[in-house]
């Protein structure tokens, strides 16, 4: 925000980068960026039409502008925006510019054939998409992204790379002015603004987080991946490659636009909103190939047939996501998994059905097929892990005490239920059970909005936390006076207060969100007398001592349907963890 207001009232001619006019009153003119385009092939609707100018004095005012695609329509007023926002990037001191590109070019390049340069390791083969470039613009590509490799050795992963470059390339004068604005996005300083992944622990998180966002706001979709695909997980690390890739020239400018304005919570937005659209068009419908990541692929790439931009970005902008906070929360967890794992360079990923596998896994309560389906319902950085049976009252008796025993020290831990009605239920439990004693002898409430409730028999039901598909509940609670939101937040989280230093995951912890009351954050508590999951206006789960009886209700918490009889008999409880990863 304070770079924008600086940005809105600066004044006069800019002469960084290359000459470009004041911030306030950008003026179009056309000829200076068509060095690298062919307009042939261009949609005639992009070219020079109106607004031939951009007045914004305030963040959200040119946020919106963004959004309504207020430049779009006028290839030279573009550019002249994309210089200023590209300008105003907090950059390392030290950032290779227009200058280096001039000397460096011909030392890097030297004679050979500038279309056949092979490309860095780095962009992971990808292919460069071409955007309605000319031949001399195509070139361009090659030479601009060998001098960036040259200049930035720490880049180890960056698939986007070769489309970011081939974008900026129309709305530059030259090829050392894209490689300028290229660098400075590259070499982004500031902490709080990521950009582009240049690692492949940032990719692979990133595409951990794209699989977590997709599993609690694309449920239908998800469900879909889930049952044609040998491989979630490898489907939604395409979900970059559907942007810089696939996306026709005039889909990922107007993504672009955004982006450089909002930063990169506006990719996962369009990404899931694709995927959206996809499950939307070819639901009921037969698969094109047997290959469901080929499939999206394709429709990507020909999503003019049946989505426009305007509709592709109100779809995005609809979808109630978490805050910036929250996502860079789930992405450090998600690297710090990967870390843990030893998976900082590329290779070859697990398949997360192996995680659950046949011939190593034995269950009295559910079947391999729907350990599967619930193991695609967690997180992404625990899927990969295989079950371990922590507890189970055919083994270990019905006991609480020993429940407790056989379970501290583990986090998460699933829990499954069978009754002897032959219903079959449970609850993805995020925090180590030993998180209970720090209620002291008083029953308190601890966990985060990552638990979750379901049912399998007699039909498939989950239900999340109440925040995540009502958000405004938390706002609501935002909104009331200081006094109020004081004492709602001392009520909310004095039950067990963490240190998110000592957890792999505090994303969704619910000290992070002005809850209207109590009831909407009681995850998870026990004493030596019960269990209870979910609270509020009754409980998703409550289990007697002996882990003989339960009732379930209606909970606030889970905004859950009782998931089975709601007095019921246990006939068998087992406890799940996931292998190599204690919470010690």
């Amino acid at each position: 925000m304070e770079m924008w207001k600086k940005y809105a009232s600066m004044k006069g001619p800019v002469k960084s980068l290359s000459p470009c006019p004041s911030v306030r009153t950008i003026c179009a003119g056309m000829d200076e960026y068509s060095r690298f385009v062919d307009w042939d092939k261009m949609d005639a609707s992009i070219q020079n039409q109106d607004p031939k100018e951009l007045t914004c004095t305030e963040f959200q005012e040119l946020k919106q502008l963004a959004r309504q695609g207020y430049w779009s329509k006028n290839h030279s007023l573009r550019a002249k925006v994309y210089h200023k926002l590209i300008r105003d990037i907090p950059c390392r001191t030290v950032t290779p510019d227009a200058n280096v590109y001039r000397d460096i070019v011909v030392k890097i390049v030297g004679k050979r054939n500038s279309g056949t340069l092979p490309l860095p390791e780095f962009v992971d083969n990808n292919l460069v998409p071409t955007y309605c470039l000319n031949a001399e613009g195509i070139v361009a590509v090659r030479k601009i992204i060998s001098c960036i490799g040259n200049q930035f050795p720490d880049i180890s992963f960056c698939p986007a790379l070769p489309s970011v470059v081939a974008l900026l390339l129309h709305y530059s004068q030259d090829e050392a002015e894209c490689f300028e604005k290229v660098c400075r996005i590259l070499a982004c300083n500031d902490p709080s603004k990521r950009l582009i992944d240049q690692t492949f622990l940032a990719f692979e998180s990133s595409c951990m987080t794209f699989g977590d966002l997709v599993n609690k706001y694309c449920q239908a979709a998800h469900k879909l991946m889930v049952a044609v695909s040998e491989d979630v997980l490898e489907v939604y690390s395409d979900w970059q490659r559907w942007l810089f890739g696939e996306l026709p020239m005039v889909y990922i400018a107007r993504v672009f636009d955004v982006f450089l304005v909002e930063g990169y919570k506006v990719l996962y937005r369009v990404a899931l909103a694709l995927l959206k659209f996809f499950h939307k068009v070819r639901a009921g419908q037969p698969m094109e190939s047997d290959n469901i990541q080929q499939d999206i692929r394709t429709f990507v790439r020909d999503i003019a047939k049946s989505v426009s931009p305007e509709k592709l970005l109100e779809k995005a902008f609809a979808i109630r996501l978490f805050s910036r906070k929250e996502i860079q929360l789930l992405q450090m967890a998600n690297e710090k998994a990967l870390q843990q794992k030893g998976i900082t360079v590329k290779q070859k990923r697990q398949n997360v059905h192996l995680a659950v596998h046949a011939e190593n896994f034995k269950s009295e309560i559910v079947s391999v097929k729907e350990m599967r389906d619930i193991w695609s319902w967690i997180p992404e950085r625990f899927a990969l892990c295989q079950p371990l049976l922590l507890f189970t009252t055919l083994e270990h008796g019905c006991s609480l005490n020993r429940f407790y025993s056989h379970i501290e020290g583990h986090e998460p831990t699933l829990l499954l239920i069978k009754t002897t009605a032959k219903e079959v239920c449970g609850a993805y439990l995020s925090t180590d059970w030993s998180e209970r004693r720090r209620g002291g002898n008083k029953l308190s409430f601890f966990g985060t909005g990552e638990c979750f409730v379901f049912r399998l028999q007699p039909e498939v039901e989950r239900y999340e936390w109440v925040i995540i598909k009502h958000p405004e509940l938390a706002m609501a609670g935002s909104e009331r006076g200081s006094h109020s939101t004081q004492a709602s937040n001392a009520t909310s989280f004095s039950s067990v207060p963490l240190d998110p230093s000592d957890r792999l995951s505090p994303f969704l912890a619910a000290r992070h969100f002005n809850l209207p009351s109590k009831t909407a954050s009681m995850f998870m508590a026990g004493s030596t007398e019960c269990i209870i999951i979910g609270g509020g206006d009754g409980q998703a789960f409550y289990l007697d001592a002996d882990l003989n009886h339960g009732r379930t209700s209606h909970c606030n918490t889970f905004n859950n349907q009782p998931l089975c009889s709601e007095n019921f008999q246990i006939s068998v409880l087992e406890v799940w963890g996931f292998k190599d990863t204690l919470s010690v």
